[in-house]
């Protein structure tokens, strides 16, 4: 990652902020999260696997 760069916000003749500028970076950071929250919400109702359950799933998978 390159060094971090601040967001610049764009703002209208009252000096209310209308807008915001972010690298590439900052938005594909923000991207990532928001899918990630998308999956979490998505999931919210499955019941939890307990560790054995899944490294069975994995094996049988071909993962492990």
């Amino acid at each position: 990652m390159g060094t971090p760069v601040k967001e610049q916000y764009i703002i209208d003749r009252e000096g209310n902020k209308t807008g915001i500028i972010l690298s590439i970076e900052q938005y594909e950071q923000m991207l990532e999260d928001l899918h990630d929250l998308a999956i979490v919400a998505e999931r919210r109702s499955e019941q939890p696997v307990n560790l054995a359950k899944m490294q069975e799933w994995l094996k049988e998978d071909g993962t492990l």
